[in-house]
């Protein structure tokens, strides 16, 4: 079976379980083509990714006139088809605030699909995230192009689901996948009531080769580590209040800042003027060997986020059999819990201090025990071989 995966940009750094999808997939014999909207704006740091990059087509290629040019080439050449797709046009765009232009980009881009598709023999499209890609599928099917789905994976689709159509999106796709529970609640709310059978649970998978066999380790007692984007949504900054009460008790504390993003100056700024340097190390980006040395290093993963699906690090870290600290929201509460690590009120310092200083001055083989529980829940839930066949055989595989 031929499936184009359709993504705004790939490979990105914090997409790595868009590529665990496709690889699981292309090993129970589907053929990928890889479909990028536009370039990735930032560094390639792993060599799986580099390896990516060189599968992947870019419908926006490096001249924007002459890639425009060509897509609307594409849309002449389906001048039969547009009265269809026109009215759902108007109809997608005075939802999102009248942005007709953008959304007639979405359907040039679906005509370059479509011929992408015919020419490649494709037969499913998949697009991640129910933003400009779910839209581009959408018009690629009403223009005469292959069925397609979409997972959701929130917060961005919730904050907006009346702009971004979710309801047209669902109604016309062959399935909508949600990555949690919580998300299938939410697509419901936006869906018609004869659509919910379309809503299928699919969870992301955490890599198979970062499961750690054996005990981990726990050598550096105040050592903490938190990956995720710098930015409002992953409460960097309540962690940075929190770390500045609990250095005056724990002056040996270390936390190891994996990402990059919009906050990262502001951060270091705080950083500095509170004489936290020898406390909190920036990183940037990482590939996937240096986060799992991270981990592995590390006491607990750290994550107090305001808003999310359901963070990928946290399988990683739990991969790695380390506990985690993370926040009631979302989908965290499914996989996180008083077992394999800590769940706290999202926005509180208070709460966020207490539950670190838990994993500061609790002995190793609690905490292994945690750990222990945490990969149980991984195994039973994310495994990429299992969430990709259920995957397959929606799309018609297998």
């Amino acid at each position: 079976m031929n499936i184009c995966y359709l993504i705004n940009q790939y490979p990105k750094v914090s997409h790595t379980f868009i590529r665990r999808e496709i690889q699981a997939l292309e090993r129970l014999g589907a053929k990928v083509s890889r479909v990028t909207v536009r370039g990735v704006d930032e560094g390639i740091v792993s060599e799986e990714d580099k390896a990516e990059l060189d599968k992947t087509v870019c419908i926006i290629g490096s001249s924007t006139l002459q890639s425009l040019i060509f897509l609307m080439i594409g849309v002449l050449l389906c001048i039969t088809r547009l009265p269809k797709v026109l009215r759902l046009w108007v109809k997608l765009s005075s939802a999102a605030n009248g942005t007709y232009v953008k959304h007639f980009i979405y359907v040039m881009e679906a005509c370059w699909l479509l011929r992408f598709c015919r020419k490649n023999d494709i037969h499913h499209v998949h697009a991640h995230f129910g933003t400009n890609p779910a839209a581009v599928a959408l018009f690629c099917r009403i223009l005469g192009g292959p069925e397609y789905s979409f997972t959701v994976h929130g917060p961005e689709e919730f904050d907006s689901p009346v702009a971004l159509s979710l309801r047209e999106k669902i109604h016309y796709s062959k399935f909508t996948v949600a990555i949690t529970a919580y998300c299938t609640s939410q697509l419901y709310r936006w869906a018609d009531f004869d659509d919910w059978s379309k809503v299928v649970e699919v969870h992301c998978a955490v890599d198979e080769a970062l499961l750690l066999e054996g005990s981990p380790l726990f050598e550096n007692a105040y050592r903490l580590v938190s990956i995720g984007r710098l930015c409002e949504q992953k409460g960097q900054w309540l962690l940075l209040q929190a770390l500045a009460e609990l250095v005056l008790t724990y002056p040996q504390i270390e936390l190891h800042l994996i990402g990059d993003g919009e906050l990262k100056d502001a951060l270091q700024a705080y950083v500095a003027t509170h004489r936290l340097e020898n406390n909190v190390i920036f990183y940037g980006w990482q590939g996937e060997s240096a986060i799992k040395a991270q981990l592995d290093a590390a006491k607990a993963m750290i994550l107090p986020s305001f808003a999310e699906g359901l963070p990928v690090v946290i399988m990683e870290a739990f991969a790695r059999k380390k506990p985690v600290v993370s926040t009631f929201i979302a989908g965290i509460p499914e996989l996180v819990n008083q077992e394999n690590g800590w769940l706290i009120p999202a926005g509180s310092v208070d709460h966020l201090v207490a539950a670190i200083e838990s994993v500061l001055v609790m002995p190793n083989e609690c905490l292994a025990q945690k750990g222990e529980q945490g990969y149980k829940a991984i195994q039973e839930r994310h495994s990429a071989g299992a969430q990709a066949h259920t995957l397959y055989q929606k799309m018609g595989g297998l």
